[in-house]
């Protein structure tokens, strides 16, 4: 079984691997638009150290961010890596010259982007490998993906891989993954506003498995915003580390990975976890998913 608590820890289902339930999103250590490389790699390095330095031990990365550039970075921050810390990774994706997001997805471009992760991260086995459907971009679709699942199965039987995740996905396919190999987190976009994986999220945490948000702030309405500066003003809190503390309160196998390039926000995104909120608090915010309900009805 894995454990969480609200103040930090979970252990992923099935492993040693416990870690602060606030870690730290790797995406935009990379230039504009998630290509190239940043504008001050100095910068990178150092949010990276100090996240580390504040008890940061969950990485989530890609090498398709840059593409190579976040895993390089990382490499360059933190190796040889301190004891404990746990980096995730994802793959589906490729990132051609033009700088488009296509999909990656062949037995061929799965296994070359497994050695790409390695390679670039400096390590012999990954952590949690996410196979990232691209369905419809920030949105799950429909459609098997069990061919995807089962090379990565492979892989991890082969060593490279410790442990699989899925990452943009529906229920039914968080399912069929299952029925091929143990399935440690899911990854998709969620927040208050987009409240779609209400019910996944209680079957996840029912079974010991974590769930990780995307977008926390993303595809909010103006009127949605308002609300949500309004109660962050009145805690003396950012918009950003109210949605945070939300999510943390949401579900004990909620972890968070906020990401920044600036050491101030990271700074500001990790107190989130120390943010009170009260029933009466909670309440408000539970109004914002159910004013979208009203306006889509």
């Amino acid at each position: 079984m894995s454990d969480a608590t609200l103040d930090g820890r979970f252990t992923f289902l099935g492993s040693s691997l416990a870690i602060q339930r606030i870690g730290y999103g790797a995406m935009q250590l990379a230039g504009p638009g998630v290509f190239g490389p940043p504008k001050e790699p100095d910068v990178a390095v150092a949010v990276l150290r100090k996240a580390v330095a504040a008890g940061v031990n969950h990485i989530d990365t890609a090498d398709f961010y840059g593409p190579h550039i976040t895993n390089q970075i990382i490499h360059q921050a933190l190796h040889p890596y301190p004891s404990g810390l746990v980096i995730v990774t994802k793959l589906g994706a490729r990132r051609p010259p033009d700088g488009s997001w296509q999909p990656a997805i062949s037995p061929q471009d799965l296994t070359a982007g497994v050695h790409d992760n390695l390679r670039n991260l400096g390590l012999d086995a990954l952590d949690i490998v996410n196979y990232r459907a691209m369905g419809a971009i920030h949105g799950p679709k429909e459609g098997s993906i069990a061919e995807q699942v089962t090379v990565l199965a492979d892989l991890k039987r082969k060593g490279l891989i410790r442990h699989i995740g899925l990452s943009n996905v529906t229920a039914a396919q968080v399912a069929e993954a299952q029925a091929i190999t143990d399935v440690v987190c899911v990854q998709n976009n969620y927040n208050l506003a987009h409240r779609h994986d209400d019910a996944l999220i209680d079957d996840l945490a029912r079974q010991g498995i974590a769930y990780v948000p995307f977008f926390p702030l993303g595809g909010f309405t103006p009127l949605q915003s308002s609300t949500l500066s309004a109660v962050a003003r009145r805690l003396g809190a950012t918009p950003m580390q109210v949605a945070l503390a939300w999510l943390l309160h949401q579900s004990s196998n909620i972890l968070l990975i906020p990401g920044t390039s600036s050491v101030a926000h990271l700074r500001e995104n990790l107190a989130a976890g120390r943010l009170t909120l009260s029933p009466q608090t909670l309440a408000e915010l539970e109004g914002i998913a159910a004013a979208t309900v009203a306006v889509k009805h």
